[in-house]
């Protein structure tokens, strides 16, 4: 009969590295994995054997496989408390926008000096307030307001706006959390591009690169602003100016090789048609290579439309 063998001490501690191991996205720390009773010397043993993966000095991955997230919060892990995700890294946590994926991971290191390593970019800052820092998904991570913030000097203006506009449409990020933080650092680099962001007003919730060119003309043109990405018989439109009963939507590269989402625009340029409103369409050619036709276009077309109204529906027009 075969008996089975009773857990060592070493089974033990190895349970127990894999139990905080699978709380912190499959990693941990040296100083953690001491404190559960391993001795420098069976760390190395592990990290030679391939047991233990090495992704920073000091912070393994225990297993084969890297959970999400797990590079950013070794990158956390590797500088110790009071550092966190921020810039890029926070916005792609977040799945907020960006021109482009980071190529490193970004933490912001607090009160004290650190130096960039070899996979990671460190930010200093002398202090970050409680409201400036959270945990999500088990990452300590700058807030969207502060991420935000930490972005305003490093994109271009559009893709600022884009980012603002996606923070504060999903609800993680107020404006008052961004003038609280605009007033607590009036100085930093950024902020007075911020500033003038939100003196605008809230920023319009822009998609697509495009849509965002379209508004960036209309608004150099002077032309009255619509409201962007609304909501209208049921359906959500690029552009309305709900006044004047107009709707512009931006096709895209792709438009015409998408038969069914083709169908579901006509439908409903079709709906809204018969409900009065004049449906346009642009594209990015005409945004790009003929805006001061396109623009010139959309004035007559407002200034007609702001007049008496027309009775019945309006077919659908192409700039």
């Amino acid at each position: 009969m075969q008996h089975k063998r009773a857990p060592t001490d070493v089974d033990e501690r190895e349970r127990r590295a894999y139990d905080l191991a699978a709380s912190q996205h499959g990693l941990a720390t040296r100083q953690q994995l001491v404190s559960l009773g391993f001795s420098p010397r069976t760390i190395a043993a592990r990290v030679e054997s391939g047991r233990y993966r090495a992704i920073h000095r000091g912070v393994y991955l225990i297993g084969p496989v890297a959970a999400p997230g797990a590079f950013e919060l070794a990158a956390v892990l590797a500088y110790g408390d009071g550092t966190y995700a921020s810039h890029q890294t926070a916005a792609a946590l977040r799945r907020l926008p960006l021109p482009a994926q980071p190529a490193s991971v970004h933490v912001t290191v607090v009160g004290r000096n650190a130096r960039s390593r070899r996979g990671v970019t460190a930010h200093l800052a002398s202090s970050l307030e409680a409201d400036e820092h959270q945990i999500l998904d088990g990452i300590p991570i700058t807030t969207p307001a502060r991420t935000v913030l930490d972005l305003a000097a490093a994109l271009d203006l559009d893709d600022l706006e884009h980012l603002l506009a996606e923070a504060q449409g999903r609800n993680r990020s107020t404006l008052d959390q961004l003038h609280a933080l605009i007033d607590r650092y009036p100085s930093r680099r950024g902020t007075r591009r911020l500033r003038g962001l939100l003196e605008q007003g809230d920023p319009a919730r822009t998609r697509a690169r495009s849509e965002r060119r379209l508004l960036a003309l209309i608004r150099r043109a002077g032309l009255p602003a619509p409201e962007t990405n609304a909501f209208l018989c049921g359906h959500e439109v690029d552009f309305l100016w709900r006044r004047e009963r107009m709707v512009v939507e931006v096709d895209g590269h792709a438009w015409h090789a998408a038969r069914p989402a083709r169908e579901r625009d006509s439908l409903r340029d079709q709906e809204l048609v018969t409900r009065g409103y004049l449906v346009l369409r642009v594209t990015w050619l005409q945004i790009t290579g003929r805006s001061e036709a396109l623009v010139a276009r959309l004035g007559a077309v407002l200034a007609q439309r702001a007049g008496p109204r027309a009775s019945g529906g309006y077919p659908v027009a192409s700039s």
